[in-house]
């Protein structure tokens, strides 16, 4: 269908309610093509930026709509290291305003808008023989200006704990497979880490839902100016046509099929799943500086669902945008070739459960390594007077947004209140109005909802809600349901891959769809 624009404002139904289901995608599109003219702000890609982006216009008060074409959190937002950091490594190459800002968002994610998705997680530096005195003494003073950074972003040492260095027995304690020989112990920092990437930004898409935004995934955006766009909606093939006051870009490595001006580069960061048993179930991130550099690092980061995942590489990707970026060999052998220098017993490609790769979408800005590209983000306005918001990382997401947000009300006279997002407890974060309590929950389901955790429970109507969806998984089979009928999602790949994150290995997807496939047909999926 093909709508005309009208001069009839559009009230945001649903307002107050966190859910999205497929009742609201519905009543949403039909009130868009019933008057597609009362907009403030039009926001495509649904990746945490987007995201972000809505709940910081809707908070404003201003009326906002995101599109996303396929699912939140469908490209870079759910394939990164799960790190919420403090910028270590952009201060260890001078670039400190990136490093602060890193420190500072991450303690507002750590102390107020997602406290419930985050902990703390120690990263430790085994102090081996393959390890010089000059290079062990720079971690060890790279460690302490990052210590430095948490103390100026006022994220206290109770969130995060100082620097510190500890003997070989405990560093056996944290990370029991490391290597032993010459092992003088290790030098253990801390930052933050995200049960989940592909939660945050669910989270924040939720809560940018209650704040009144209108929140619709598989619609795409096509014929983009700065004040309108054609929306389609790949479930039925309609189209429509909208105007709005702004339109903001936020759709990462793609922004520059939105908006031909922008140049990117993208890296590819790779990452390879392992189980944790394998390093002795570790409770540190085994943290192994890549030879030859003073900046980069491989980690060993202990994931839910019993894994850990090693990362990352840093590579070229040039050419057309893969909708899933594929590792390569080469990056696998880097990986394990560098995490296989700081452990007792080597891991080999069989152990290998899954891998996974994300592109960063970092602005070119000529040659160079992309490891050397900056991190910075950048807001752009097009001559159609489209606004791009692109590059940064996941940990400043929240800036992102505002930013964005600020250029769009001062170049369109938006009427709109301050930036609230520095103060929103995000859906399931203890000071979240919807919160309640989880006493007598499983401590997994409560990890990954906070809050909302017995949300989750209360409205389950399958059968054994608080059954494992499969042997070993322990994902439930209530929160399978409450991704269908809470969280958006419409079939199996969205509750495998970006509701649960049960699809980074395949054998345990294959486990795992036979009910989840069950659960969804029950609610006519």
């Amino acid at each position: 269908m093909t709508s005309r624009l009208t001069s009839r404002p559009v009230s945001p139904p649903y307002a107050g309610s966190t859910t999205l289901d497929a009742t609201r995608r519905a009543r949403e599109l039909a009130a868009l093509a019933d008057s597609g003219d009362g907009i403030d702000l039009l926001v495509i890609g649904g990746g945490v930026t987007g995201a972000g982006v809505a709940l910081d216009a809707a908070s404003r008060g201003l009326r906002t709509v995101l599109v996303e074409s396929r699912d939140l959190a469908f490209g870079t937002s759910r394939w990164s290291s799960k790190l919420v950091h403090g910028g270590l490594r952009y201060l260890a190459s001078g670039r400190i305003g990136v490093a602060r800002e890193s420190a500072v968002e991450r303690g507002i994610l750590m102390t107020r808008t997602a406290p419930h998705l985050i902990r703390a997680l120690p990263q430790l530096v085994p102090l081996l023989p393959s390890m010089g005195r000059g290079q062990a003494a720079l971690v060890h003073v790279g460690f302490l200006a990052g210590d430095a950074l948490r103390v100026s972003a006022r994220t206290p040492a109770a969130v995060l704990p100082r620097v510190r260095r500890v003997g070989p027995a405990e560093t056996v304690e944290l990370v029991p497979e490391v290597r032993t020989d010459g092992l003088a112990g290790a030098l253990v920092a801390h930052d933050g880490q995200l049960i989940d990437d592909a939660r945050l930004v669910l989270a924040v898409a939720r809560t940018a839902a209650q704040f009144g935004a209108t929140v619709l995934t598989r619609v795409r955006a096509e014929q983009v100016t700065g004040t309108s766009a054609r929306l389609t909606d790949a479930l039925t093939g309609e189209s429509i046509t909208v105007s709005a006051r702004a339109v903001v870009n936020a759709t990462g490595v793609w922004a520059g099929e939105v908006d031909s001006s922008v140049r990117l580069r993208p890296s590819r960061g790779t990452h390879l799943v392992v189980d944790a048993a394998l390093l002795g179930s570790p409770r540190a991130a085994l943290t192994v500086p890549v030879p030859g550099s003073t900046s980069r690092f491989v980690f060993a980061l202990p994931q839910q669902l019993g894994r850990v995942v090693v990362g990352l590489t840093d590579e070229d990707a040039p050419g057309p945008v893969p909708d899933e970026p594929v590792p390569t060999d080469a990056e696998i052998a880097f990986l394990l070739e560098t995490v296989n220098t700081a452990l007792r017993t080597e891991l080999t490609r069989a152990d290998v459960r899954g891998a996974f790769a994300g592109l960063r979408p970092l602005i070119d800005t000529g040659g160079g390594n992309t490891a050397d590209l900056s991190r910075r983000h950048a807001v752009l306005e097009a001559p159609s007077g489209v606004i791009t918001v692109v590059g940064g990382k996941l940990t400043t997401y929240r800036r992102m947004a505002q930013d964005a947000v600020d250029a769009a009300v001062r170049a369109r006279g938006l009427a709109a209140g301050p930036c609230r997002t520095d103060a929103l407890p995000l859906i399931g974060a203890p000071r979240h109005r919807d919160t309640g309590p989880s006493t007598g929950l499983p401590a997994s389901l409560v990890a990954r909802h906070g809050g909302a955790a017995r949300a989750v429970v209360d409205t389950a109507t399958v059968e054994r809600p608080l059954e494992p969806i499969a042997e070993g998984i322990d994902v439930t089979r209530a929160e399978v349901e409450y991704a269908v009928t809470r969280e958006g999602a419409f079939d199996v790949p969205d509750v495998l891959d970006r509701r649960t994150r049960i699809g980074l290995v395949p054998a345990d997807a294959d486990r795992a769809r036979p009910a989840v496939t069950e659960i969804l047909a029950a609610h006519g999926r």
